[in-house]
């Protein structure tokens, strides 16, 4: 095989390999908000709760409505299965795993754009060498990271592919450099 055949293989299976990892960045990404929205409404529903059990024991208190006692007392129960189901869920700290996963496949995507942008330049055994220190630290970092679901790599998919997310043009990025630094 030529150099040059074998060069355009080793520059799509990089390409490939980019590609999957920002997926699984982004994925991380969307999974984790999604876990945070998640967070915020069941803290607002347990505060919700809170309010009105509390709010109906007072009441009961002061005007010593029987039926106001029931309400509070069902409204306390509901709060108790609540806060039951979700005494073994930590949804904080798996917020928190995700954040160091897409953390750490920034890093990596970040790697293979340099590895791309070299490309050019750098020998086959070069180019070799690193394709195979990358694959071997992507690896690590999907052993030890915790899985997505099917909603976040739509959400993902969706923003890559329509929105363009992780993506500049030329003209968003000179906007964000000073004067001196724009390509016109």
């Amino acid at each position: 095989m030529e150099n040059r055949e074998y060069l355009e293989k080793l520059r799509t299976q990089i390409r490939e390999a980019y590609g999957r990892v920002v997926y699984t960045y982004t994925t991380h990404l969307y999974f984790m908000n999604n876990l945070k929205d998640k967070l915020k409404c069941i803290k607002y529903f347990q505060i919700l709760l809170s309010a009105i059990s509390t709010g109906g024991f007072l009441a009961t208190i002061i005007i010593n409505e029987i039926a106001l006692s029931w309400i509070s007392g069902l409204v306390s129960v509901a709060l108790l299965i609540v806060n039951l189901y979700f005494k073994d869920f930590n949804l904080s700290e798996d917020i928190k795993r995700h954040q160091v996963a897409s953390d750490r496949l920034w890093i990596m995507r970040e790697e293979y754009i340099s590895l791309l942008t070299d490309f050019d330049v750098l020998s086959i055994a070069q180019i070799t060498a690193k394709r195979e220190e990358l694959q071997v630290n992507v690896a690590e970092i999907y052993s030890t990271s915790p899985k997505t679901d099917k909603k976040s790599y739509k959400q993902a998919q969706l923003a890559l592919k329509n929105e363009e997310e992780q993506f500049f043009k030329s003209e968003e990025i000179d906007r964000l450099l000073p004067e001196h630094l724009r390509k016109d």
